[in-house]
Protein backbone atom coordinates (compact mmCIF):
# COMPACT_ATOMS: atom_id res chain seq x y z
CA UNK A 1 0.00 0.00 0.00
CA UNK A 2 1.45 3.32 -1.17
CA UNK A 3 2.24 6.18 1.74
CA UNK A 4 1.52 9.21 1.08
CA UNK A 5 2.21 12.47 2.94
CA UNK A 6 0.13 15.64 2.48
CA UNK A 7 1.84 18.57 3.35
CA UNK A 8 1.11 21.46 4.69
CA UNK A 9 -3.05 21.44 4.20
CA UNK A 10 -5.45 23.57 5.79
CA UNK A 11 -7.49 21.86 8.07
CA UNK A 12 -11.39 22.30 8.38
CA UNK A 13 -11.06 24.79 11.33
CA UNK A 14 -8.33 27.21 9.72
CA UNK A 15 -5.25 25.95 10.96
CA UNK A 16 -2.27 24.22 8.54
CA UNK A 17 -0.82 20.46 9.30
CA UNK A 18 0.16 17.19 7.71
CA UNK A 19 -1.25 14.61 7.20
CA UNK A 20 0.34 11.11 6.71
CA UNK A 21 -1.47 7.83 5.19
CA UNK A 22 0.11 4.51 5.54
CA UNK A 23 -1.55 1.62 4.81
CA UNK A 24 -5.35 2.79 3.95
CA UNK A 25 -5.39 4.60 7.47
CA UNK A 26 -4.70 8.04 8.51
CA UNK A 27 -1.46 7.58 10.96
CA UNK A 28 -0.40 9.45 13.80
CA UNK A 29 2.95 8.99 12.68
CA UNK A 30 4.62 12.63 12.12
CA UNK A 31 6.10 13.12 8.24
CA UNK A 32 10.17 12.66 9.42
CA UNK A 33 8.80 9.52 10.56
CA UNK A 34 7.87 7.33 7.20
CA UNK A 35 9.36 6.98 3.87
CA UNK A 36 6.85 8.52 1.62
CA UNK A 37 5.87 6.98 -1.88
CA UNK A 38 4.55 10.43 -2.75
CA UNK A 39 4.58 14.00 -0.89
CA UNK A 40 1.32 15.87 -1.85
CA UNK A 41 2.09 19.46 -1.70
CA UNK A 42 -1.57 20.90 -0.20
CA UNK A 43 -0.22 24.80 0.55
CA UNK A 44 -3.27 26.53 0.05
CA UNK A 45 -5.39 23.60 -0.29
CA UNK A 46 -8.02 22.49 1.50
CA UNK A 47 -8.48 19.00 3.01
CA UNK A 48 -12.18 17.71 3.49
CA UNK A 49 -13.45 14.07 4.40
CA UNK A 50 -14.54 12.73 1.22
CA UNK A 51 -17.57 13.74 0.22
CA UNK A 52 -20.48 11.19 0.21
CA UNK A 53 -23.58 11.90 -2.37
CA UNK A 54 -26.93 10.18 -1.06
CA UNK A 55 -28.52 10.79 -4.29
CA UNK A 56 -26.93 9.35 -7.65
CA UNK A 57 -28.04 7.88 -10.79
CA UNK A 58 -25.93 5.67 -12.96
CA UNK A 59 -27.65 3.91 -15.28
CA UNK A 60 -26.47 0.62 -15.02
CA UNK A 61 -27.92 -1.67 -15.84
CA UNK A 62 -30.04 -0.83 -18.78
CA UNK A 63 -29.02 3.06 -19.09
CA UNK A 64 -24.86 2.48 -20.21
CA UNK A 65 -25.83 4.97 -23.06
CA UNK A 66 -26.25 7.69 -20.14
CA UNK A 67 -23.72 6.21 -17.64
CA UNK A 68 -22.22 3.56 -16.03
CA UNK A 69 -21.12 2.47 -12.58
CA UNK A 70 -17.27 2.60 -13.77
CA UNK A 71 -18.15 6.16 -15.38
CA UNK A 72 -20.32 7.38 -12.84
CA UNK A 73 -17.63 6.46 -10.09
CA UNK A 74 -15.10 8.26 -12.07
CA UNK A 75 -17.26 11.53 -12.48
CA UNK A 76 -18.09 11.43 -8.31
CA UNK A 77 -14.00 10.87 -8.02
CA UNK A 78 -13.35 14.26 -9.96
CA UNK A 79 -16.07 15.81 -7.76
CA UNK A 80 -13.97 15.01 -4.35
CA UNK A 81 -16.69 11.85 -3.88
CA UNK A 82 -15.35 8.96 -2.04
CA UNK A 83 -19.11 7.18 -1.75
CA UNK A 84 -22.17 7.34 -3.45
CA UNK A 85 -25.33 6.12 -3.58
CA UNK A 86 -27.14 4.91 -6.48
CA UNK A 87 -30.77 4.92 -6.92
CA UNK A 88 -33.01 2.17 -7.76
CA UNK A 89 -34.72 3.59 -11.48
CA UNK A 90 -32.13 1.53 -13.51
CA UNK A 91 -33.73 -1.43 -16.16
CA UNK A 92 -34.56 -3.88 -14.58
CA UNK A 93 -35.54 -1.66 -11.43
CA UNK A 94 -33.12 -2.49 -8.75
CA UNK A 95 -36.46 -3.78 -6.83
CA UNK A 96 -34.77 -7.05 -5.41
CA UNK A 97 -31.91 -8.62 -3.72
CA UNK A 98 -30.45 -10.08 -7.22
CA UNK A 99 -30.13 -6.28 -8.73
CA UNK A 100 -28.71 -4.42 -6.06
CA UNK A 101 -26.10 -7.09 -5.12
CA UNK A 102 -24.96 -6.67 -9.37
CA UNK A 103 -24.62 -3.03 -8.40
CA UNK A 104 -22.72 -3.05 -5.61
CA UNK A 105 -20.23 -5.60 -7.42
CA UNK A 106 -19.73 -3.15 -10.55
CA UNK A 107 -18.94 -0.55 -7.80
CA UNK A 108 -16.26 -2.31 -6.33
CA UNK A 109 -14.80 -3.66 -9.27
CA UNK A 110 -14.63 0.21 -10.58
CA UNK A 111 -12.60 1.42 -7.38
CA UNK A 112 -13.11 4.63 -7.10
CA UNK A 113 -15.31 5.06 -4.94
CA UNK A 114 -17.63 3.03 -2.39
CA UNK A 115 -20.89 2.73 -4.41
CA UNK A 116 -24.31 1.82 -2.29
CA UNK A 117 -27.24 0.61 -3.79
CA UNK A 118 -30.71 2.25 -3.15
CA UNK A 119 -33.44 -0.66 -3.37
CA UNK A 120 -37.04 0.67 -4.82
CA UNK A 121 -39.60 0.77 -2.51
CA UNK A 122 -42.11 -1.00 -4.81
CA UNK A 123 -42.02 -3.03 -7.12
CA UNK A 124 -41.25 -2.00 -10.87
CA UNK A 125 -41.14 1.79 -9.42
CA UNK A 126 -45.02 1.39 -10.27
CA UNK A 127 -46.14 2.18 -6.30
CA UNK A 128 -48.70 -0.47 -6.78
CA UNK A 129 -46.78 -3.36 -4.40
CA UNK A 130 -44.00 -3.20 -2.08
CA UNK A 131 -40.63 -4.21 -3.30
CA UNK A 132 -38.55 -6.80 -1.59
CA UNK A 133 -37.69 -4.72 0.56
CA UNK A 134 -36.36 -7.09 3.87
CA UNK A 135 -34.36 -9.14 0.76
CA UNK A 136 -32.39 -5.93 -0.40
CA UNK A 137 -31.69 -5.40 3.54
CA UNK A 138 -30.84 -8.58 4.07
CA UNK A 139 -28.43 -9.39 0.87
CA UNK A 140 -24.79 -8.45 0.75
CA UNK A 141 -25.49 -4.97 -0.32
CA UNK A 142 -26.96 -4.24 3.32
CA UNK A 143 -29.39 -2.06 1.58
CA UNK A 144 -30.73 1.18 3.81
CA UNK A 145 -32.00 3.49 1.72
CA UNK A 146 -35.51 2.40 -0.32
CA UNK A 147 -36.74 5.54 -2.92
CA UNK A 148 -38.54 5.27 -6.16
CA UNK A 149 -37.14 8.48 -7.17
CA UNK A 150 -37.66 9.91 -10.53
CA UNK A 151 -41.45 9.17 -8.89
CA UNK A 152 -43.49 9.59 -5.92
CA UNK A 153 -44.71 6.85 -3.99
CA UNK A 154 -48.12 8.78 -4.27
CA UNK A 155 -50.24 6.17 -2.30
CA UNK A 156 -50.58 7.25 1.60
CA UNK A 157 -51.20 3.82 2.60
CA UNK A 158 -48.58 2.45 0.75
CA UNK A 159 -46.08 5.04 2.24
CA UNK A 160 -47.23 4.04 5.46
CA UNK A 161 -46.36 0.43 4.99
CA UNK A 162 -42.90 1.15 3.51
CA UNK A 163 -42.41 3.54 6.65
CA UNK A 164 -43.33 0.48 8.86
CA UNK A 165 -41.49 -1.87 6.89
CA UNK A 166 -38.04 0.05 6.79
CA UNK A 167 -38.31 0.81 10.50
CA UNK A 168 -37.99 -2.60 11.51
CA UNK A 169 -34.59 -2.88 10.68
CA UNK A 170 -33.72 1.15 11.21
CA UNK A 171 -33.83 1.98 7.18
CA UNK A 172 -34.90 5.07 5.77
CA UNK A 173 -37.25 5.47 3.09
CA UNK A 174 -36.27 8.38 0.50
CA UNK A 175 -39.06 10.18 -0.84
CA UNK A 176 -39.80 12.04 -4.21
CA UNK A 177 -42.18 14.52 -3.28
CA UNK A 178 -44.50 15.23 -6.43
CA UNK A 179 -47.89 14.74 -6.20
CA UNK A 180 -48.87 13.07 -9.71
CA UNK A 181 -51.95 14.55 -9.90
CA UNK A 182 -50.45 18.49 -9.55
CA UNK A 183 -48.24 17.36 -12.00
CA UNK A 184 -49.58 16.14 -15.03
CA UNK A 185 -47.34 17.36 -18.34
CA UNK A 186 -45.36 20.35 -15.98
CA UNK A 187 -42.48 21.56 -17.52
CA UNK A 188 -41.02 24.36 -15.28
CA UNK A 189 -42.02 25.87 -11.86
CA UNK A 190 -45.58 27.62 -12.05
CA UNK A 191 -45.94 31.02 -12.09
CA UNK A 192 -45.18 34.09 -14.33
CA UNK A 193 -41.90 33.39 -16.31
CA UNK A 194 -43.86 29.57 -16.97
CA UNK A 195 -47.04 31.65 -18.13
CA UNK A 196 -44.80 34.77 -20.11
CA UNK A 197 -43.20 30.84 -22.10
CA UNK A 198 -45.89 28.85 -22.58
CA UNK A 199 -44.88 26.35 -20.74
CA UNK A 200 -47.38 23.91 -18.53
CA UNK A 201 -46.51 24.95 -14.28
CA UNK A 202 -45.44 22.82 -11.89
CA UNK A 203 -46.58 24.29 -8.60
CA UNK A 204 -44.73 24.03 -5.52
CA UNK A 205 -47.74 22.42 -3.77
CA UNK A 206 -47.04 19.41 -5.46
CA UNK A 207 -43.80 19.10 -3.46
CA UNK A 208 -44.73 20.87 0.02
CA UNK A 209 -48.32 18.70 0.05
CA UNK A 210 -46.61 15.58 0.05
CA UNK A 211 -43.48 16.15 2.22
CA UNK A 212 -46.66 17.25 4.74
CA UNK A 213 -48.21 13.78 4.26
CA UNK A 214 -45.69 12.12 4.84
CA UNK A 215 -43.82 13.70 7.92
CA UNK A 216 -47.08 12.76 9.79
CA UNK A 217 -46.73 9.65 8.49
CA UNK A 218 -43.38 9.08 9.68
CA UNK A 219 -44.05 10.22 12.96
CA UNK A 220 -47.56 7.68 13.48
CA UNK A 221 -45.52 4.57 12.91
CA UNK A 222 -41.72 6.10 14.35
CA UNK A 223 -39.83 5.65 11.06
CA UNK A 224 -36.94 7.73 9.32
CA UNK A 225 -37.85 9.82 6.49
CA UNK A 226 -35.67 11.70 3.92
CA UNK A 227 -36.68 14.27 1.81
CA UNK A 228 -35.15 14.62 -1.83
CA UNK A 229 -34.05 17.32 -3.50
CA UNK A 230 -35.98 20.22 -1.65
CA UNK A 231 -36.80 22.82 -3.89
CA UNK A 232 -39.60 25.39 -2.76
CA UNK A 233 -39.53 27.93 0.23
CA UNK A 234 -42.86 26.45 1.44
CA UNK A 235 -41.01 23.20 1.43
CA UNK A 236 -38.70 24.33 4.08
CA UNK A 237 -41.52 25.53 6.49
CA UNK A 238 -42.62 22.46 6.31
CA UNK A 239 -39.49 20.57 7.32
CA UNK A 240 -38.73 23.32 10.07
CA UNK A 241 -42.49 22.89 11.27
CA UNK A 242 -41.44 18.67 11.55
CA UNK A 243 -38.11 19.30 13.06
CA UNK A 244 -40.08 21.60 15.39
CA UNK A 245 -42.30 18.92 16.62
CA UNK A 246 -39.64 16.38 17.02
CA UNK A 247 -40.59 14.00 13.73
CA UNK A 248 -37.61 11.77 12.77
CA UNK A 249 -36.81 13.11 9.41
CA UNK A 250 -34.04 14.42 7.24
CA UNK A 251 -33.48 16.30 3.36
CA UNK A 252 -31.46 17.36 1.00
CA UNK A 253 -30.98 20.08 -1.44
CA UNK A 254 -28.91 19.22 -4.75
CA UNK A 255 -26.31 22.21 -6.02
CA UNK A 256 -28.59 23.24 -8.23
CA UNK A 257 -31.38 24.35 -6.17
CA UNK A 258 -29.06 26.17 -4.43
CA UNK A 259 -27.95 28.14 -7.54
CA UNK A 260 -29.95 28.30 -10.40
CA UNK A 261 -33.51 29.73 -10.75
CA UNK A 262 -36.37 29.40 -13.71
CA UNK A 263 -35.57 32.31 -15.32
CA UNK A 264 -32.55 30.56 -17.11
CA UNK A 265 -35.92 28.44 -19.06
CA UNK A 266 -35.99 31.57 -21.14
CA UNK A 267 -33.62 30.78 -23.56
CA UNK A 268 -35.72 27.26 -23.85
CA UNK A 269 -32.48 25.10 -23.04
CA UNK A 270 -33.23 21.36 -22.03
CA UNK A 271 -29.86 21.84 -19.85
CA UNK A 272 -32.18 23.68 -17.76
CA UNK A 273 -34.94 21.13 -17.37
CA UNK A 274 -35.03 19.39 -14.06
CA UNK A 275 -37.33 17.34 -11.66
CA UNK A 276 -38.29 18.87 -9.36
CA UNK A 277 -37.73 22.38 -11.81
CA UNK A 278 -35.76 25.48 -10.94
CA UNK A 279 -37.40 27.59 -8.90
CA UNK A 280 -37.89 31.39 -8.25
CA UNK A 281 -34.77 33.33 -6.87
CA UNK A 282 -36.73 33.40 -3.00
CA UNK A 283 -37.07 29.62 -3.45
CA UNK A 284 -33.08 29.57 -3.84
CA UNK A 285 -32.54 31.95 -0.86
CA UNK A 286 -35.44 29.68 1.65
CA UNK A 287 -33.12 26.45 0.64
CA UNK A 288 -29.99 28.35 1.41
CA UNK A 289 -30.98 29.23 4.22
CA UNK A 290 -32.86 26.06 5.29
CA UNK A 291 -29.29 24.31 4.69
CA UNK A 292 -27.36 26.87 6.62
CA UNK A 293 -29.65 26.40 9.82
CA UNK A 294 -29.84 22.76 9.15
CA UNK A 295 -33.30 22.63 8.44
CA UNK A 296 -32.16 20.80 5.36
CA UNK A 297 -29.37 18.30 6.37
CA UNK A 298 -27.24 17.76 3.70
CA UNK A 299 -26.41 18.58 0.07
CA UNK A 300 -27.32 15.84 -2.52
CA UNK A 301 -26.38 15.69 -6.28
CA UNK A 302 -29.13 14.31 -8.03
CA UNK A 303 -26.10 13.47 -10.65
CA UNK A 304 -28.79 12.41 -13.85
CA UNK A 305 -26.58 11.75 -16.74
CA UNK A 306 -28.50 11.80 -19.87
CA UNK A 307 -27.23 10.88 -23.46
CA UNK A 308 -27.15 14.02 -26.17
CA UNK A 309 -30.06 12.58 -27.92
CA UNK A 310 -32.09 12.50 -25.17
CA UNK A 311 -31.39 16.22 -24.10
CA UNK A 312 -31.58 17.37 -27.65
CA UNK A 313 -34.57 18.73 -29.54
CA UNK A 314 -37.29 20.67 -28.17
CA UNK A 315 -37.50 21.55 -24.36
CA UNK A 316 -41.25 19.46 -24.06
CA UNK A 317 -39.69 16.48 -25.61
CA UNK A 318 -36.13 16.89 -23.71
CA UNK A 319 -35.52 14.66 -20.37
CA UNK A 320 -35.41 15.78 -16.97
CA UNK A 321 -32.34 15.85 -15.32
CA UNK A 322 -29.05 17.28 -14.56
CA UNK A 323 -25.37 16.20 -14.31
CA UNK A 324 -23.52 17.04 -10.92
CA UNK A 325 -21.43 15.21 -9.52
CA UNK A 326 -18.00 17.04 -11.19
CA UNK A 327 -19.26 20.75 -10.27
CA UNK A 328 -20.92 20.12 -6.71
CA UNK A 329 -18.34 21.33 -4.22
CA UNK A 330 -17.39 24.63 -6.15
CA UNK A 331 -20.78 25.24 -6.51
CA UNK A 332 -21.31 24.96 -2.64
CA UNK A 333 -18.28 27.35 -2.33
CA UNK A 334 -20.06 29.87 -4.35
CA UNK A 335 -23.65 29.16 -3.09
CA UNK A 336 -22.77 28.63 0.51
CA UNK A 337 -18.92 29.82 1.51
CA UNK A 338 -18.78 32.68 -0.69
CA UNK A 339 -21.75 33.97 1.19
CA UNK A 340 -20.78 33.77 3.95
CA UNK A 341 -23.47 31.14 4.86
CA UNK A 342 -21.27 28.20 5.66
CA UNK A 343 -17.75 27.53 6.46
CA UNK A 344 -15.10 24.49 5.71
CA UNK A 345 -16.35 22.69 8.51
CA UNK A 346 -20.23 22.92 7.88
CA UNK A 347 -19.70 22.06 4.34
CA UNK A 348 -17.60 19.04 5.62
CA UNK A 349 -20.82 18.04 7.22
CA UNK A 350 -23.54 18.56 4.68
CA UNK A 351 -21.45 16.85 1.67
CA UNK A 352 -19.67 14.38 3.94
CA UNK A 353 -19.97 12.89 7.45
CA UNK A 354 -24.29 13.40 7.85
CA UNK A 355 -25.16 11.82 4.45
CA UNK A 356 -22.89 9.22 5.36
CA UNK A 357 -25.09 8.71 8.69
CA UNK A 358 -28.03 8.61 6.97
CA UNK A 359 -27.29 6.32 4.07
CA UNK A 360 -25.31 4.04 7.28
CA UNK A 361 -21.78 4.45 5.04
CA UNK A 362 -19.41 3.27 8.13
CA UNK A 363 -16.09 5.58 8.52
CA UNK A 364 -17.20 8.73 8.33
CA UNK A 365 -18.18 9.56 11.50
CA UNK A 366 -14.38 11.13 12.66
CA UNK A 367 -13.41 12.64 9.52
CA UNK A 368 -9.64 13.38 9.22
CA UNK A 369 -8.51 11.63 12.80
CA UNK A 370 -6.18 9.91 13.49
CA UNK A 371 -6.88 5.91 12.34
CA UNK A 372 -9.83 7.09 10.27
CA UNK A 373 -9.63 5.11 7.00
CA UNK A 374 -8.32 8.09 4.60
CA UNK A 375 -11.16 9.13 2.80
CA UNK A 376 -9.47 12.80 1.55
CA UNK A 377 -10.52 15.68 -0.99
CA UNK A 378 -8.22 18.17 -1.40
CA UNK A 379 -9.71 21.68 -2.57
CA UNK A 380 -8.49 24.43 -4.01
CA UNK A 381 -11.24 27.45 -3.29
CA UNK A 382 -9.20 30.21 -5.41
CA UNK A 383 -9.40 29.71 -8.76
CA UNK A 384 -12.70 31.13 -10.93
CA UNK A 385 -12.85 30.19 -13.86
CA UNK A 386 -15.68 29.31 -16.40
CA UNK A 387 -16.97 25.80 -15.94
CA UNK A 388 -16.27 23.77 -19.08
CA UNK A 389 -17.39 20.23 -20.86
CA UNK A 390 -13.65 19.27 -20.42
CA UNK A 391 -14.11 18.63 -16.38
CA UNK A 392 -16.86 16.27 -16.76
CA UNK A 393 -15.52 12.83 -16.33
CA UNK A 394 -18.89 10.87 -16.77
CA UNK A 395 -20.29 9.80 -19.99
CA UNK A 396 -22.77 12.41 -20.36
CA UNK A 397 -22.54 16.46 -20.53
CA UNK A 398 -25.85 17.53 -19.54
CA UNK A 399 -24.33 19.98 -17.01
CA UNK A 400 -26.41 23.07 -16.32
CA UNK A 401 -23.14 24.83 -15.08
CA UNK A 402 -21.47 25.12 -18.74
CA UNK A 403 -19.88 28.76 -18.95
CA UNK A 404 -20.88 29.86 -15.86
CA UNK A 405 -17.74 31.40 -13.51
CA UNK A 406 -17.25 29.51 -10.69
CA UNK A 407 -14.65 28.82 -8.12
CA UNK A 408 -12.23 26.45 -6.76
CA UNK A 409 -11.07 22.83 -8.23
CA UNK A 410 -10.81 19.24 -6.62
CA UNK A 411 -6.98 18.37 -7.07
CA UNK A 412 -6.89 15.22 -5.22
CA UNK A 413 -9.60 12.59 -3.75
CA UNK A 414 -7.75 9.79 -2.05
CA UNK A 415 -10.19 7.16 -1.46
CA UNK A 416 -8.96 3.96 0.87
CA UNK A 417 -5.49 5.47 0.53
CA UNK A 418 -5.18 5.16 -2.80
CA UNK A 419 -5.25 8.48 -5.25
CA UNK A 420 -8.30 8.56 -7.46
CA UNK A 421 -7.51 12.05 -8.66
CA UNK A 422 -4.17 13.35 -8.99
CA UNK A 423 -3.31 17.11 -10.00
CA UNK A 424 -6.82 17.64 -10.54
CA UNK A 425 -7.01 14.26 -13.21
CA UNK A 426 -8.71 11.46 -12.59
CA UNK A 427 -6.33 8.46 -12.48
CA UNK A 428 -6.43 5.70 -15.29
CA UNK A 429 -8.20 2.59 -14.21
CA UNK A 430 -5.20 0.39 -15.12
CA UNK A 431 -2.92 2.55 -12.70
CA UNK A 432 -5.75 2.38 -9.86
CA UNK A 433 -5.74 -1.44 -10.13
CA UNK A 434 -2.19 -1.89 -9.15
Amino acid sequence: MTTIVIRGARQMGGETADIVVVDGLISGEGQSTVTADRVIDASGLIALPGLVDLHTHLREPGGESSETVLTGSRAAAAGGYTAVHAMANTNPVADNAAVVERVLDLGVAAGYVTVRPVGAVTQNLDGLQLADIGAMAASRARVSVFSDDGRCVADALLMRRALEYVSTFGGVVAQHAQDPSLTVGSQMNEGVVSTELGLAGWPAVAEEAIIARDVLLAEAVGARLHVCHVSTAGAVDVLRWAKRRGITVTAEATPHHLLLTEDLARGYSPLFKVNPPLRTAEDVEAVRLGLADGTIDIVATDHAPHSVDAKEGTWADAAFGMVGLESALVVMTKALVETGLMNWQDIARVASTTPAQIGGVPGYDKPLAVGSVANITLFDPTPSTPWTADRLAGRSVNSPFQNLTLPGRVISTIFHGKETVRDGLVVAAEELMR
